[in-house]
């Protein structure tokens, strides 16, 4: 599909659909089964009580609830009247709602039905024109507006290059940065990789993944929606009902953590896994004991792809043999694969200057899914493109003889654990706060369950004892949990360089084993 006639992604998923609207499209874990004709209505009439609202164009709407698949209509719905959809992690405290909605400035705000005094009080006197509830038990005052609307509508006609969605990625100096994504970069990914991944018509996706995420929501539900695929849909991950899906299903995607899980049931065997087609990792580093156990137990190779929010997906193991790279079919753990089709990937030096083959460099990328830049933030997004149009993707790699990528390291210090991004720069600074602290540092250590976790190093002001489990307690009411360090230790001093720079890379070293088997 020419992504540059699109007038509404909506559109191009709902041409995805089965011409038999009245068969399943999702089965929860619940047990209730919704059809393609179930996703269009309740898209159209949550995209009806948006219009009704006469919000100006391409409004926020900024949701914060738990998974279910009326969310994912009130995503669909979103795209259907041609607004913004802004989605929050369900771990964020109010302090940290409150920096987004100041920051987007919604004109909708979506919440869990037990948050709705405090966010309708913040956001009411921020403009907002509406706050709606939505439960994870399908209760709220969402969908009891929406019952009233016709469940017919026409997609707003909107372009390409019309704002669909801000993802926001946390800011390494605690400011969070919202990622603009477009309908045309979101078609774009969702096509390339319907290709490359080799959705058939016969799959069946397992979705476990939580759908503010992009791995979730513009990877796994786009791909399915666009393939016409059904989906057997749980509101959070759990082995036993993954593995009684298995002998259903065809295609899994999740985060090391939940094949780690996996691994640690005895019932997860290669007869249980014969009907599966393709297991996809993504969103942390997958150690490679789990790649390669992972193919003595189920007899499958997992494919490990690359990508971030504001790029969605960029590299992928081979699925089938891509004809670029010679035919290559292999998937090589540790790696993250070719750069997808349409998208130009390099390594670079100082200077942004090209590196050859087997050099370690930082990873600069363009193509087509590439974010059109932070939101309100100009000199930001200047800062991460260079002159000639690549963007600066923070991470540092290498790319092999072969052309494969491999990803050593990552600038800034960042610390992806359990599938979700943690910047230390936000963390110590939290902790920085606390009485009696004198200074902090937070690194990444590898992590059997969550891929990576942070362990916070504090130094104590003179005369002051620092209790380290108080101070995880505190961040606890402070921070996401995800962003909690597992592990607190008091030391006397920091490591540091002759311009008196932390050394992390020692710190990492030195309590890499921290949480070794």
């Amino acid at each position: 599909m020419d992504t540059a006639s699109v007038t509404n992604l909506y559109a191009a998923l709902r041409a995805g659909f089965p011409a038999d609207l009245d068969t399943p499209a999702i089965e929860t874990d619940e047990g209730l089964v919704y059809t393609w004709r179930d996703l269009e209505r309740g898209s159209a009439m949550i995209a009806n009580l948006l219009a009704g609202l006469d919000l100006p164009p391409a409004s926020r709407v900024v949701v914060q609830v738990d998974k279910s698949v009326e969310a994912l209509m009130l995503y669909l719905g979103t795209l259907r009247a041609g607004h913004v959809y802004v989605p929050l992690n369900t771990a964020y405290p109010a302090a940290e709602v409150e920096y987004f909605i100041d920051d987007a400035e919604p004109a909708v705000v979506v919440c869990a039905p037990q948050r709705f005094g405090w966010v309708s009080a913040l956001v009411f006197r921020r403009g907002a024109r509406a706050v709606f509830t939505l439960g994870a038990d399908r209760s709220g005052t969402l969908l009891d507006r929406a019952a009233h609307q016709p469940d017919q509508q026409v997609p707003a006609a909107v372009g390409a290059q019309a704002l669909a969605s801000i993802i926001y990625t946390s800011g390494t100096t605690g400011r969070s940065k919202g990622a603009m994504l477009t309908h045309g970069n979101l078609l774009a990914n969702a096509e390339v990789l319907r290709r490359y991944w080799d959705w058939r018509p016969d799959d069946v996706l397992i979705h476990v993944l939580p759908i503010f995420h992009v791995h979730g929501l513009f990877v796994a539900v786009h791909g399915a929606l666009l393939n016409g695929s059904p989906m057997l849909w749980a509101a959070k991950f759990d082995p036993c009902t993954v593995l009684n899906w298995l002998p259903r299903a065809t295609v899994f995607m999740g985060v090391p953590t939940l094949y780690t899980r996996l691994l640690a049931e005895s019932e997860l065997t290669a007869e249980r896994c014969a009907h599966m087609r393709l297991f996809i990792s993504g969103s942390a580093p997958l150690l490679i004991e789990t790649f390669r156990t992972w193919q003595q137990r189920t007899g499958h190779t997992i494919l490990e792809r690359y990508g971030m929010s504001e790029t969605i997906m960029l590299t992928s193991n081979p699925c089938t043999p891509d004809p670029r790279y010679g035919g290559q079919a292999e998937r090589r753990g540790g790696t993250v694969g070719f750069p997808l089709p349409g998208v130009a990937l390099r390594i670079v030096g100082d200077g942004d200057r090209p590196l050859p083959t087997g050099e370690v460099g930082g990873v600069q990328v363009r193509g087509p899914s590439v974010f059109q830049g932070y939101w309100r933030m100009p000199d930001k997004t200047r800062a991460e493109f260079t002159a000639d149009g690549w963007f600066r993707t923070g991470d540092v790699g290498v790319i092999d003889e072969r052309g494969y990528l491999t990803l050593v390291g990552r600038s800034k210090d960042l610390i992806i654990s359990g599938g979700y991004n943690v910047y230390p720069a936000e963390v110590e600074g939290a902790i920085n706060e606390l009485p009696g602290v004198a200074e902090s540092a937070v690194v990444g250590v590898p992590h059997p369950d969550f891929g990576e976790v942070g362990v916070a190093l504090v130094i104590a002001q003179p005369g002051h004892r620092i209790d380290p489990d108080a101070v995880l307690a505190t961040l606890r009411t402070r921070l996401a949990n995800y962003k909690v360090p597992k592990r607190c230790v008091v030391v006397d001093e920091l490591p540091r360089n002759a311009m008196g720079k932390v050394q992390k890379n020692l710190l990492r070293e030195r309590y890499r084993d921290s949480f070794a088997a």
